[in-house]
């Protein structure tokens, strides 16, 4: 279950995060704006993921709202500072270009990072009724 729901918000992660770095990059902004980006953006697609299912199930958007907060936010805030923390320390990564491998080899193998680092933590959270065991309700 730990391994879904992180993947669940990896995805909505992955998605903001691959965005902000396209968009920084592309734009040939500093990392100190690239990466604050990135990390918005993440959250805004993180959450935005798991209230579409929320609001599925018919929950009004307020609510819906709270319910994405408590379920995603460690989450996120673990898969940024691990995604964030290697595409930084990856020497030339954040300088590198949209067409070279390294960019998009060290934003790939941070996210598998981000995974693999992400999934105890979640599991530990769900173990406590908290996180994604608080979506749960909602499927």
């Amino acid at each position: 279950m730990a391994a879904r729901a992180t993947l669940h918000c990896l995805t909505g992660c992955a998605i903001g995060e691959v965005l902000g770095m396209v968009i920084g990059t592309a734009a040939g902004l500093h990392n100190a704006a690239t990466v604050p980006l990135a990390i918005a953006l993440a959250f805004v697609f993180g959450y935005a993921l798991t209230m579409r299912g929320v609001l599925r199930a018919g929950l009004p958007v307020r609510q819906a709202l709270k319910v994405a907060l408590a379920a995603d936010t460690v989450s996120i805030a673990v898969m940024e500072l691990i995604d964030n923390v290697v595409m930084v320390g990856v020497p030339g990564a954040m300088d590198a270009g949209l067409s070279q491998a390294l960019f998009w080899l060290s934003l790939a193998f941070s996210l598998v990072l981000a995974f693999v680092l992400t999934t105890p933590v979640n599991r530990w959270m769900i173990g406590r009724g908290k996180g994604h065991a608080v979506v749960h309700a909602y499927h």
